[in-house]
């Protein structure tokens, strides 16, 4: 169904000759507007074998990258395709070195993000808590970790800015922000479709439809569907296989431009999002006795021990966008970016069957049910000028959310006498009843900024002072609620216990950058960054926790040589870390849910790190990149609440290896009139903790993706291109725990990455 688009692509073409002198008749900006927003941004000229531009809008304005002073790396839609990225969860590889994505513990579904070793701690996924790291859909941020596991849609370019960004991003920015560019209607007819296939019985299926322009209005729409099947055996007869996935998505997009000076773009987006859980293997034996039926798995798993009921986790996300931009005069912009987003996220979970201690005849395999509901309004204005010596952007920032959870952990599997076998109860065993957890939680959030480049002259327009800043008010108001009647007894209170706190903050910025040539630019950054306080829904108390920030200072170097054929960008930052929010876990007595407590740490901790980037195209066709990150932190120690008298423990930075490295090649090669397209990229990472309270590392990672694709090939009379290609990703099958932890009962348990994945796609593409 996705390839039969011959006889309509005619039918457009047609469509496009008539509207030939109405494109005409079009302000001659606003077709240029649309050429623009379509055009891509190619790794090489065509004509010379240069480096292409690479344009960003990490300022709230389009800039080049290579004289925007601030460290920023970029995908673009061509990366992620060469990659087989289907969201941001494969970028987890460590294809930007300094930035990781892990699955919060064995769920997919929501997302755990950090950026020099800033935003990666605590469980983020209660309603009253926040990331550490700002992730934005054409400028709309996401409020949430649920979600973020979606299959992204057509996307022009990710934007990685790190370092804080409270400036110009606000709260939860402190480690840095992830700003992704979808691409927007040209305003000419373009068809771009693709069906694929994959082992563990995948199957992808994908459209770009670019509609021509009609009376000042284009429209473009996506829609996607993406499954695979398990990478993990379930043994249980008729359940899901563990690490699989079903994503699905439709998007959007209508640009309407009916002056020279003024356009509107309205943009909704709907998907679906079913993943199982990953397995969790248990690698070594503790002191408690194990089960016969559950042996130690030390390596990679292709089957699961034991068969337990497996739902799939599904996530539902909507969003609806309005940005209105209008140009004012020649040199001022009045810009609007309104947005109503709205998801629901259950949790299935049962991928820790072997965790569960032994003992005769008991139940075990703890299944945890959780449901997730969340809406957010968002209105920013900006003011961005132009003047002879000076560039800005001011603006206010409204933030309003509510979020509502509840949960159970009832137990789905028990075991014989003697550990040899195990039956499904028929139904699931809890402690308390459903749910024995659940919570409310509303933020709003408020927000004024400005930020102001002077070049001034008698420097002959070489150097750039950049002053920036920001006002936030939060204001978070919930409660642990009444469950029928009754609280959780999870709480082991008598009364709802409520949330009512509020903060202030500002935030400043200081730039300075000098053009030492056109090819070269240094700069000097310092800027702070905070994440928002709150309550953690899974505390016996609710008490609140306050924000924690971040204070950085970096100095970096942008330049390129070689007449365009080769770039190197280079940053150095240190970074003080503030009251940073620490989780500490504990076994609730008599039942099978563990509690945490959030607090802040006592003193100050520390971060550093040096990253450099490198690209050269020594000829035409061909693209070589690398990437390197050292990353360092030292958190402070942190009082535990579960022990008499608090002491202070020590706290481990999670999914932040010291050394981390990326490289690539790319080449392109014709052929008769056709092109083939080789692309291959290696990914390393150090060793890492994955528990802030345990000493215990994972194994170093060596991840290689590749893809071969023959493109250009002309259907006749039709105007179409068909493109075959080839992929893989973890090419040579690389194991290693994503997540490894120690307990002197269970023994050492830990996550493995995914095996090598492989497939074959066909596209098409009319324009």
């Amino acid at each position: 169904m996705f390839l039969d688009f011959s006889a309509r692509s005619r039918r457009y073409a047609l469509a496009t000759s008539a509207l030939c002198a109405s494109l005409a008749a079009m302000p001659a900006h606003a077709e240029t507007a649309m050429e623009a927003a379509a055009a891509s941004q190619p790794a090489q000229d065509a004509a010379t074998g240069a480096l292409g531009e690479i344009l960003v809008t990490a300022q709230k304005r389009e800039t080049s990258l290579q004289k925007t002073p601030i460290a920023i790396s970029v995908v673009g839609g061509s990366d992620l395709a060469n990659r087989h990225a289907i969201s941001l969860e494969s970028l987890g590889d460590g294809s930007i070195p300094s930035l990781k994505i892990a699955p919060s513990f064995t769920r997919s579904s929501a997302l755990t993000v950090g950026i020099r070793g800033i935003g990666m701690l605590g469980d983020s996924q209660q309603p009253s808590r926040d990331q550490g790291v700002g992730v934005y859909i054409d400028g709309v941020y996401l409020g949430r970790v649920q979600g973020l596991g979606a299959a992204l849609y057509d996307v022009e370019r990710i934007e990685v800015l790190k370092g804080p960004q409270g400036s110009l991003f606000g709260r939860n920015t402190e480690g840095g922000a992830i700003s992704i560019v979808t691409k927007k209607p040209s305003g000419t007819f373009h068809l771009d479709a693709t069906v694929g296939v994959s082992n563990f019985d995948g199957r992808e299926a994908v459209v770009h439809l670019d509609l021509p322009v009609f009376h000042t209005i284009a429209v473009k729409l996506d829609g996607l569907v993406e499954k695979r099947g398990g990478t993990v055996d379930n043994p249980l007869a008729g359940q899901r296989d563990f690490n699989a996935y079903d994503k699905q998505g439709l998007h959007a997009v209508v640009l309407w431009t009916p002056a020279s000076n003024f356009n509107a773009l309205y943009s909704f987006d709907i998907s679906r999002d079913d993943t199982t859980p990953y397995y969790v293997q248990l690698l070594g034996k503790g002191s408690l006795p194990l089960a016969p039926a559950a042996p130690l798995q030390p390596s990679r798993a292709d089957a699961a021990t034991i068969g337990v009921p497996l739902d799939p986790s599904q996530g539902r996300t909507q969003g609806h966008q309005l940005t209105l931009d209008w140009k004012v005069a020649s040199n001022i912009e009045l810009k609007s970016i309104s947005s109503y987003r709205k998801l629901r996220q259950n949790q299935r979970d049962n991928g820790s069957a072997n965790l569960s201690v032994f003992a005769p005849n008991a139940p075990f395999s703890r299944y945890s049910l959780a449901d997730y509901w969340q809406n957010q309004y968002s209105e920013e204005l900006q003011l961005i000028g132009t003047l002879s010596q000076l560039s800005f952007v001011a603006g206010g920032y409204y933030y309003r959310e509510h979020v509502h959870d509840d949960a159970w952990t009832p137990f789905t599997n028990k075991w014989n006498a003697d550990g040899t076998a195990y039956t499904i109860l028929p139904i699931p065993i809890g402690q308390t009843p459903f749910p024995d957890r659940a919570s409310r939680a509303t933020t709003e959030s408020v927000g004024v900024f400005g930020q102001a480049t002077w070049t001034p002259d008698f420097l002959d327009d070489k150097a750039h002072l950049t002053l920036g800043g920001r006002y936030t008010r939060d204001r978070k108001t919930g409660a642990l609620e009444l469950v029928n009647g009754a609280l959780p007894v999870v709480n082991g209170v008598t009364g709802e216990l409520p949330l009512h706190a509020s903060w202030g903050r500002f935030d400043p910025t200081v730039n300075l950058a000098y053009d030492v040539s056109d090819a070269i630019h240094v700069y000097g950054r310092w800027a702070t960054g905070y994440k928002a306080g709150g309550a953690n829904s899974r505390s016996l108390t609710y008490r609140t926790f306050d924000p924690e920030s971040v204070s950085s200072f970096e100095i970096g170097a942008k330049t390129e040589f070689f007449d365009h054929h080769a770039r190197f960008n280079v940053a150095a930052y240190t970074a003080q870390y503030k009251d940073v929010q620490i989780d500490f876990n504990a076994v609730i007595p008599g039942s099978n849910r563990g509690t945490i407590e959030t607090t802040n740490a006592a003193g100050n901790g520390r971060t550093k790190g040096i990253e450099a980037d490198l690209t050269l195209a020594p000829m035409r066709g061909l693209t070589l990149t690398a990437s390197y990150a050292y990353t360092h932190v030292k958190l402070p120690q942190a009082p535990n609440p579960f022990v008499a008298g608090n002491p202070l423990v020590t706290v481990y930075p999670i999914y932040t290896p010291d050394h981390a490295a990326s490289a690539a090649i790319d080449y392109e090669v014709p052929i008769a009139e056709a092109k083939l397209m080789a692309h291959l990229d290696a990914n390393y990472g150090a060793s890492q903790y994955t528990m802030v309270s345990d000493p215990t590392k994972t194994g170093s990672s060596l991840i290689v993706n590749g893809r071969l694709a023959l493109g250009g090939l002309k259907m006749p009379d039709t105007g179409a291109e068909l493109t075959f290609a080839v992929w893989t990703r973890n090419l040579f099958n690389y194991s290693y725990t994503f997540v490894r932890s120690y307990s002197s009962a269970l023994g050492t348990y830990g996550v493995f990455n995914e095996p090598r994945t492989f497939g074959f796609q066909a596209n098409v593409k009319f324009q």
